[in-house]
């Protein structure tokens, strides 16, 4: 930026004359006066146009009639504005960046401002009192340069509509005080520098250049080039004004107080007090110049302060998250994407780091689109020796080289449940999955989705494999499933939460009840190989085995041959097990389920305590264990329980069942049957208009519902469909007889319940009340006091603060908590089971109607938490360490988190969720759905039933039903083998009373997951139970027979949402199914003829209900075998 100067033989510089104060007054004033002179006549002109506007305005008639008269000169006037404006335009068009004349201009402009700048820098190593002649080679230069700018500058203000903003624009400031200058000099035969150091205000365009050249195409590229722009031009422009006054002097003084202050050292003190360091060596002697410092100081702090930061952390965030991962030979690692946020990164790191607790050799790359904030940076430092973030997309293949993922073990993608628009979540991560798909067909992908018909359509993805471990997690079939069985069986949507928990809170509970709650937490699914030892024997012996022997609870197995594809639980004697069998287990820990692993008939026979059960000596493992009598309470014979009954137990054998299918075929009950859809999954009838369900609030008397279920549902006509399909299919479940399905009754907006009514239709014994649960009003006319459960569901946030996404459920749970229903006697609405303690007889009592409400933010628990009524709440505000979620009144969805690492480590144990929250169906038993599909219509009889012949969860009562008859029964333990021995029921836990009747007034009970062996039973406990098909545990005095019809599948709502089913899907499937006619008979109450009938509640006892506009659902006709009862 400086040059040597030439000097002649006396040493004088050639070309250089001395600038008297005349010489530089006359190059400031110049652009003085052009700048004021110009803002002068534009103001007086915009004034005289406003006049004469205002004055045609007054006088407009007449001004009208003078224009009518002289047309001609009219003409020309509009046309010559007409070619005004086109003029304009054309101009605008030409400057924009739109056009490549225009960009080629805008380049060119700021190129030769860069030169002009540059011959500043040149001329600036001359004292700043010199002008140099035109002998100097860069006057000429600069000149050139000026002239272009001019040509430009009269460009941009023909082109601008407001010529007043224009001219106080920053850059025509910088053309007004740098071009006047140059003319003055070519009068004047001299050239001073002056201002033209704000020319460096031209940098500014910088970002704009390198856009318009595509040199930067990233965001942080682009911001990094903003922020040196304004650096850079700020700090030339206040180097260039402290050069000019320093070298000048103060005018009042007549420069005698000037400093000869080169260009760079007026650099050098300007960065100096930008970074507020200022070491003296260099400083303003002149008053202007330390006048300027002393307000250049508070703007540097600003600038300081804000933008070098910003610069130094772009380059650290570009070289620390831009890089690529380095993937070494044998190190493990996974690939998360999608929803990177603090919340979701702590949920994800808490649940996957402690599958594997101390033994974690997978490493974990998150994928994110944004930079981490520093919060997030932070976590990643604290868990640095396991994760790594990567800045980049995984739509972009050229991102999914720089994480590996190609080498990596699985691809996860985490979806935010609280959006605001879960159709858009799913859809960008559908297309993640096809990204990652497209660029490696055999990456392992497990995905969250949030609506249930955006899953159909990632099993279409050509490379999608189930069988390398693809897997999905659907937020709202799961989180609907766990309502609607916690509807079903009281306290079971907690008993099924807290098997899927991670807690890592530690409290001291003040309460005995706490205490057992917080122990039975440690229990989880886990799953593990059985001991080839116990093959051939059947699931009853091998579960009594690991019970008694081992301490170990196995609920299920996977069983290759089994048409629900894989997964039983609680299978028949029928089953037997095979070589490499895996088990499901309820336990503490891996190091325990490993006993039935190592279990050998041989060396453990005579070994009693489990912690001795270890990896034996045996060289051979071909013999097997069958008997198991030693350690088993004496088991009944098939030819012995054939037909028994005990005490209302009744079972129904498979050779009964055959009979009948031999009866019933080539037999085919069209309207005259109940219906199960093309899976036998789920109970299935004739599409019901909407019109024929829905209840008024003045019929209160035609439809007086007992022991029904109530769904209140917040939404509108543009809410979210939460895809209620998914809360009635496991309430529809083929498993359960039909007299024990209750009637469905929703409260909500009927706008909502129209979009979701078409993916409900084929489900029976549903009823819809336009209303509101925050009005009492519409919770009468519903009959609430007699209901089972009352269920409060909401449609996806739309709110941004979290805080307030449960707002209306939490109002509606206040108002439906209000409600009292009094009375002397239990009612018969509710079990004896479900109601202890309500004995004295003529005494009043009053309850609380059960309530399961579902809140989207678990932090809110502490407005429900108002509602318990007791002392002694667990310490903190965790939802599941609350009152409200041990008893089994309250659900959060948040726990589905920690299934993302749960379904990578052991995708089985989400297999075994999906099946026992959704009614049955799983992947496996969708593939298998599938692939019969495609190979024709091969659903026979035999198979049919056999997927319906599975497994019911239940509540027994020790004091009713079939548990009076086994004896003993003062542990948990004796009550599992009696149960499991003598009936086939499989006990998985307790529902106990919180505390005695004064302190628990409400009869509150909490949820114990598989009490130990030894655990003592109180008389009022209730038993979790997995109860198999062929059992029924009450007495049934009348019976009818019943008929199953096999109607095409309505399990799921059809992929393409906007094409919905059919309204009589069976009258296009009655050629081709009148082959395959079911009829199996279910002993039941009265017939379904009169409006009023009686139904037998889960209780045993009969109640007497209404069933309006049930025209599809009928007594088959009389005249057919009826099985005999004992």
């Amino acid at each position: 930026m400086f040059r040597t100067k030439q000097r002649n033989d006396n040493g004088e510089e050639m070309g250089k004359l001395s600038c008297t104060t005349e010489i530089q007054a006359a190059f400031i004033l110049s652009s003085l006066v052009t700048f004021l002179s110009g803002l002068l006549i534009l103001f007086l002109f915009r004034l005289l146009w406003r006049s004469i506007k205002k004055r045609q305005n007054i006088k407009g008639t007449g001004i009208l009639l003078k224009l009518i008269l002289a047309r001609s000169s009219r003409n020309k006037h509009l046309k010559s504005l007409y070619l005004h404006g086109v003029f304009r335009d054309r101009i605008e068009m030409l400057l924009s960046a739109q056009t490549v004349v225009g960009q080629v201009l805008m380049i060119l402009v700021f190129v030769l401002s860069i030169g002009s700048l540059i011959i500043y820098f040149i001329n600036s190593a001359d004292p700043v009192g010199s002008c140099s002649s035109y002998e100097d080679k860069t006057i000429p230069i600069d000149l050139t340069f000026n002239a272009f700018f001019t040509f430009y500058f009269g460009l941009r203000f023909l082109a601008a509509d407001d010529k007043i903003r224009f001219w106080l624009e920053m850059n025509s400031i910088v053309d007004i005080f740098t071009i006047p200058p140059t003319f003055i000099s070519y009068y004047l035969k001299s050239n001073w520098l002056g201002l033209r150091f704000l020319r460096a205000l031209r940098l500014l365009e910088l970002p704009q250049i390198l856009q318009i050249l595509r040199a930067i195409r990233t965001s942080n590229a682009l911001k990094f080039a903003k922020l040196l722009s304004i650096v850079l031009s700020t700090w030339f422009t206040a180097a260039g004004f402290i050069h000019l006054v320093e070298n000048s002097g103060d005018p009042w003084l007549k420069g005698r107080n000037s400093q000869n202050l080169t260009y760079f050292d007026s650099i050098y003190l300007v960065m100096a007090t930008t970074s507020t360091v200022g070491f003296g060596d260099v400083v303003a002697k002149t008053s202007l110049g330390r006048t300027f410092i002393m307000f250049f100081t508070l703007g540097s702090l600003i600038l300081f302060a804000n933008y070098i930061p910003e610069i130094v952390e772009l380059f650290i965030t570009k070289r620390t998250y831009t890089s690529s991962y380095e993937v070494l030979k044998g190190k493990k690692f996974i690939v998360v994407c999608g929803n990177i946020t603090v919340d979701s990164v702590t949920a994800f790191l808490r649940n996957f780091l402690r599958h594997k607790s101390g033994e974690i050799h997978t490493e974990i790359v998150f994928l994110g689109e944004v930079p981490p904030s520093l919060e997030l940076q932070t976590i990643f430092k604290c868990y640095m020796a396991y994760a790594t973030f990567v800045s980049g997309s995984a739509l972009k293949w050229e991102d999914l080289r720089r994480v590996g993922v190609e080498s990596s073990e699985a691809c996860l993608i985490i979806a935010n449940p609280l959006c605001s628009d879960s159709h858009d979540e799913d859809t960008s991560n559908i297309m993640r999955v096809l990204s990652i798909k497209n660029y490696n067909p055999n990456i392992r992908i497990i995905i969250q989705i949030l609506q249930s018909h955006n899953k159909d359509f990632l099993p279409k993805i050509p490379s999608w494999n189930w069988t390398n471990g693809d897997n999905i997690i659907c937020f709202a079939e799961l989180k609907l499933g766990f309502m609607a069985q916690g509807c079903l069986v009281p306290g079971l949507c907690t008993f099924l939460t807290s098997l899927f928990l991670e807690q890592n809170s530690k409290v001291c509970p003040k309460q005995p009840w706490q205490k057992i709650f917080l122990s039975s937490l440690k229990n989880k699914i886990l799953t593990q190989r059985l001991s080839d030892d116990l093959a051939g024997m059947t699931f009853p012996e091998v579960s009594l085995l690991c019970f008694v022997k081992l301490h170990l609870m196995l609920i299920a197995i996977e069983h290759k041959s089994s048409p629900s594809g894989g997964l039983i639980l609680n299978p028949s004697t029928q089953v037997k097990l095979q070589r490499n069998t895996l088990g499901f287990f309820i336990a503490e820990s891996a190091k325990d389920v490993k006993r039935a692993f190592f279990y050998c008939a041989t060396c453990h026979s005579d070994v009693h305590s489990p912690e001795l059960i270890g990896k034996c000596s045996c060289k051979s493992k071909n013999h097997r264990h069958f008997s198991g009598a030693k350690i088993m309470p004496k088991t009944i014979s098939k030819k012995e329980s054939h037909g028994t009954t005990i005490r209302g137990f009744v079972s129904r054998e498979d050779s009964s069942t055959n009979s009948i299918l031999s009866y019933a075929e080539g037999s085919f009950l069209l309207e005259e049957s109940d219906y199960l859809d093309s899976s036998g999954m789920f109970y299935w009838c004739k599409a019901t208009h909407l019109e024929k369900v829905i209840l008024k609030r003045t019929d209160k008397s035609k439809h007086e519902f007992r022991n029904h279920i109530v769904a209140c549902i917040f939404g509108d006509a543009h809410s979210t469909l939460m895809g209620l399909q998914n809360f009635v299919m496991p309430l529809r479940a083929s498993n359960y007889p039909r007299q024990e399905l209750k009637d469905i009754v929703f409260i909500g907006s009927l706008e909502y319940l129209q979009r979701e009514w078409r993916f409900l239709r084929n489900f029976p014994q549903i009823y819809v009340l336009p209303g509101s649960a925050l009005y009492t009003g519409d919770l009468h006319a519903v009959n609430i006091e007699e209901c089972s459960m009352c269920a409060v569901l909401s449609s996806p946030p739309m709110s941004s603060s979290q805080a307030l996404v449960d707002t209306q459920i939490i109002m509606a749970t206040l108002n439906i908590g209000s409600l009292r229903i009094s009375f002397s006697d239990p009612t018969p609405t509710e079990p004896d089971e479900t109601s202890q303690g309500f004995s004295e007889a003529g005494k009043s009592y009053c309850r609380r109607i059960p309530i399961l409400t579902e809140l989207k933010n678990p932090s809110n628990i502490h407005f429900i938490e108002q509602l318990g009524g007791m002392e002694g709440h667990l310490p903190g505000t965790s939802l599941h360490l609350s009152t409200s979620f041990s008893t089994g009144s309250v659900f959060s969805g948040s726990f589905l988190d920690s299934l993302l690492a749960t379904a990578f480590y052991n995708y089985h144990v989400l297999e075994l969720l999906q099946m026992l929250v959704t009614g049955g169906m799983s992947s496996q038993m969708e593939q298998h759905l599938k692939k019969e599909k495609l190979c024709g219509p091969s659903n026979s009889c035999t198979a049919l039933l056999s997927r319906r012949n599975r497994c019911k969860l239940g509540l027994l009562s020790l004091s009713q039903t079939i548990l009076l008859d086994i004896e003993p029964k003062k542990t948990f333990g004796q009550v599992f083998c009696g149960l499991l021995n003598n009936f086939g029921i499989l006990c998985l836990g307790l529902y106990r009373l919180i505390d005695d009747q004064e302190r628990n007034p409400d009869h509150k009970r909490f949820v114990i997951t598989r009490p130990a062996n030894e655990f003592k039973l109180l008389p009022s406990d209730l038993v979790f139970c997995a109860i198999p098909f062929n059992i029924s545990c009450h007495e049934k005095d009348n019976s009818s027979c019943g008929s199953i019809i096999i109607a095409p599948q309505a399990s799921k709502a059809p992929a393409d949402i906007n094409n919905p089913p059919t309204d009589n899907p069976v009258g296009q499937t009655t050629t081709q199914l009148s082959n395959t006619s079911v009829h199996l008979w279910e002993p039941k109450t009265t017939p379904v003829g009169n409006s009023k009938q009686s139904i037998l509640t889960q209780s045993g006892e009969l109640s007497p209900r209404t069933h309006p506009g049930q025209e599809n659902m009928k007594e088959p006709p009389q005249g057919l075998p009826v099985p005999i009862q004992t």
